[in-house]
């Protein structure tokens, strides 16, 4: 019978009052062992699968514990301590008892049976008259587990030797148009010939899952001499034969752990450089497998399509006409770009092999192999791109799109549409054009200055640290000031996906100053798109994109940004509410006096005119998420409360901001909980790591799912208490203690010397003097620099060449 994880537990005490237990393995040949010593010892178990054993082991050494303490216990009784704890540790790893009422002559229930992943039927205790127990009879459903999943994949087998092959026989196809569909065309179809006779798409069998993916051809025949030489001994009971089987299977279990050993340290060290692709790598190892999109057909693909162009739509039919009527400010903007520049085969040559590759069902060349082979199509990809920036048009091919539905969070249903976010998959050559125009495009903005300066989503320099910084300095110094704060956190309903293309090539000609051919070239960027939903083997039909920037392009996020500009100029009008944003995520946050509850007023106003331009950009709050934060004395919550009318069904006790946790006081209290628990929950899984990997690998991966947790966003940590610092230092001990294999008794300052490791504490002073030291050379947001002022002293002292700042409210103090 396959194998299977499959265990039945029996207890039964015997007189002398110590449980002895009978642990059942079903494994490879549905074999049971199991060895029961004299009555007054402990049961030794015999399993065939490590998972089972260490399982079991943990769970033996707390019953040996718990049952030599207590002896005998009924189970029955809720009052005793032993048998609730024992019942709390068996529901703790899934087990399921199945004896219910008496088992001993005096009434008690003594004699337990606990499966896991099997069906006990018709359990019931007999009095047999042989002893003061009674004698337990069930029947045990065991089925065969179904053959593995296995499904029809059609690849390309590539190997070394294809980019070289490929560059060999890549003849550059000879035109004299210029047209940028015509050379898309050209350029696929002979690329598609070339691939067709050197590695032509070829279909087969293979597992669903491959749960063994270290096992290589070596080990298959060292097992299969392995099986050899174990029927020649069934057949002759040679001893010799016995003592040749043994070598071998040594030689087997020391090649798997050799071979698994190097698998997990080819993946460590090809992710090293990637922090993302290292994170999915050692969580798909680690961790359960997280749920995906359960699309099993091609009507499954229809349905998320159906799904996610009618959540548009209802989002675009709940805007009223009169809405869409109402007259929006244009500004006058200079012209800053009308035409787009060629490239030159070394930028572009460098451009792409700084691109990640990326897996989508409409390349004609894989990614890796484009990269591999640019030295000989480069110059044919090079026509192509400076083909459609000259004439302003986008090929045909550029413009299609595959979805893969993403799930947004692990939390929610993936049996849920709503769950899933869109995120589109483009032809690898199409973002290279979207890179060449994004670099030119960014270079114009920055040069004059078009970002709206609260703005940090996909902008560089910036990011959700630096946006936090400021509104929690902002907080801060008006509650030393003593005044009350309110934060109110916007979100936006498929924010991406709704916006119109009229509108945004208006901006992009009013309020950013494109025009000529390179507005020409983002009309044609934006008309005729379309897209399909595809996951596996399965794919739905094509529909067109009439709304939207697609999310996972490389200039949808940028577009977004210049299609929200008009919304700065209504914010900023409103004197006395701050806000930031970042992307689709707007902050909002107002303070004022204890007395001044009346400019809580302010704050209605400024959501009205906000919901009123959305609506006329086909934008929609999603007001399900709306959140309100208030900052203020205890005493004091209530009355602002009120003062919020509607809004204060909208107020949190705390609200998650960009990742962290905000509590009205501002300890970060609650923040720094959840990063503890997270931060724990993951070193035990890397722990599972650590006899695998060198010690080189594992402080990569500690680095990546511990220290970048500890790290994120900790410019914030100045304002937290001792308390929650030391809380933080615990994590980094423990990381320390597994990185070097030592005990919880050894001293952790020599630890940390020894690795190179700032405490939590100088961590986070480190990050805010790197901030500052950027901010005051230009690298870092400019709402960040507003925040130093330069010390300059009243008369000359031999400080005055050494760069201090003033300490802001603190300045008559000290410096």
């Amino acid at each position: 019978m396959p194998y299977r994880q499959s265990w039945v537990l029996l207890c039964f005490p015997f007189q002398c009052g110590v449980v002895q237990c009978v642990f059942f393995s079903f494994s490879f040949y549905c074999m049971c062992a199991f060895i029961l010593k004299n009555p007054g010892s402990w049961v030794d178990v015999c399993f065939y699968s490590d998972k089972l054993g260490q399982m079991t082991s943990y769970l033996g050494n707390y019953l040996h514990r718990w049952v030599t303490r207590s002896l005998l216990f009924d189970v029955d009784d809720p009052s005793d301590l032993f048998a609730m704890n024992f019942s709390s540790l068996m529901d703790t790893f899934g087990f399921t008892q199945h004896v219910s009422g008496p088992t001993h002559t005096r009434g008690h229930t003594l004699d337990l049976v606990f499966t896991l992943s099997l069906n006990a039927d018709s359990v019931c205790p007999e009095d047999v008259y042989i002893s003061d127990h009674h004698c337990i009879f069930f029947n045990l459903s065991v089925s065969a587990s179904p053959p593995p999943a296995r499904h029809m994949v059609s690849t390309r087998f590539l190997n070394e030797s294809t980019a070289s092959n490929f560059s060999a026989a890549f003849d550059p196809p000879c035109s004299s148009e210029n047209d940028p569909d015509s050379l898309t065309s050209q350029f696929n179809e002979h690329c598609l010939s070339i691939l067709d006779n050197i590695c032509p798409v070829r279909t087969r069998s293979v597992p669903a899952v491959n749960p063994t993916p270290w096992f290589n051809d070596s080990l298959h025949s060292l097992k299969r001499q392995c099986r050899k030489i174990e029927r020649l001994w069934k057949k002759t009971h040679l001893h010799i034969h016995l003592l040749h089987l043994k070598d071998l299977l040594t030689s087997f279990n020391s090649a798997v752990r050799d071979a698994r050993v190097s698998y997990f340290s080819n993946l460590v060290s090809q992710s090293k450089g990637n922090p993302k692709v290292l994170f999915n790598t050692i969580s798909s190892i680690v961790s359960p497998a997280s749920p995906t999109a359960s699309i099993h057909s091609v009507a499954d693909c229809e349905n998320f399509l159906s799904f996610f162009v009618d959540k548009v739509n209802k989002v675009r039919s709940s805007i009223s006409p009169s809405a869409l009527s109402l007259p929006l400010p244009t500004p006058t903007r200079p012209i800053i770009l009308d035409s787009f520049a060629p490239v030159s085969l070394p930028e572009l040559t460098k451009l792409v092999n700084s691109m990640k590759t990326s897996a989508c069902p409409l390349h004609i060349l894989p990614s890796s192999l484009f990269k591999s082979a640019f030295q000989s199509i480069g110059p044919s990809v090079l026509s192509i791109i400076n083909a459609s920036l000259v004439s302003g048009q986008v090929p045909a091919y550029f413009k299609n799109a595959v979805i893969h539905p993403l799930l947004k969070k692990l939390s929610l249903d993936p049996s849920l549409h709503s769950s899933f976010r869109p995120i589109s998959k483009l032809p690898f050559i199409s973002k290279i054009l979207e890179k060449v125009v994004a670099k030119q495009l960014t270079a114009a903005l920055d040069e004059h200055n078009i970002y709206d300066s609260f703005q940090s989503g996909f902008r560089r320099a910036h990011s959700t640290e630096t946006a936090l910084l400021r509104v929690s300095n902002d907080l801060l110094t008006h509650s030393d000031a003593g005044d009350c704060s309110v934060l109110v956190l916007l979100d936006l309903t498929a924010a991406f996906d709704t916006v119109d293309h009229h509108l945004l090539l208006e901006r992009l000609r009013d309020w950013v100053g494109l025009s000529g051919s390179a507005l020409e070239w983002f009309s044609s960027y934006l008309s005729e798109r379309s897209f399909s939903v595809a996951v596996s083997k399965f794919r739905s039909s094509t529909t067109s994109l009439t709304h939207g920037v697609p999310q996972g392009s490389v200039l949808g996020p940028l577009l977004f940004l210049l299609y929200l500009l008009p919304l700065q100029h209504i914010l900023s009008s409103f004197k006395g509410i701050s806000y930031h944003l970042y992307a689709d995520d707007i902050q909002l946050y107002i303070s004022f006096k204890p007395h001044e509850m009346s400019k809580l007023q302010l704050l209605h106003t400024c959501l009205d005119s906000i919901k009123t331009w959305m609506a006329g950009s086909f934008l929609q709050l999603n007001e399900d998420k709306t959140e309100i934060l208030i900052c203020a004395p205890d005493k004091l919550v209530p009355k602002v409360r009120d003062s919020l009318g509607q809004l204060a069904s909208h107020t949190k006790p705390s609200v998650r901001n960009l990742g962290v946790t905000f509590d009205p006081a501002l300890t970060l209290d609650s923040h720094v909980s959840s990063l503890v628990r997270s931060s724990f929950f993951h070193l035990r899984n890397i722990a599972k790591l650590s006899p695998i990997l060198s010690r080189s690998e594992l402080e990569t991966v500690i680095h990546t799912f511990i220290s970048s947790r500890l790290d994120y966003c900790n410019s914030l940590f100045t304002c937290l208490s001792r308390t929650s610092l030391n809380r933080l230092q615990v994590v980094q001990n423990a990381c320390a203690r597994l990185l070097t294999k030592s005990s919880k008794h050894t001293h952790i300052t020599p630890l940390l010397l020894q690795l190179h490791w700032l405490p939590v504490n100088f961590r986070v002073h480190f990050k805010i003097l790197v901030l500052v030291y950027r901010a005051l050379h230009g690298q870092a947001p400019s709402y960040i620099g507003d925040l130093l002022s330069p010390y300059t002293p009243s008369r000359s002292l031999r400080s005055s060449d050494q760069s201090l700042l003033v300490v802001q409210h603190q300045a008559k103090d000290q410096r």
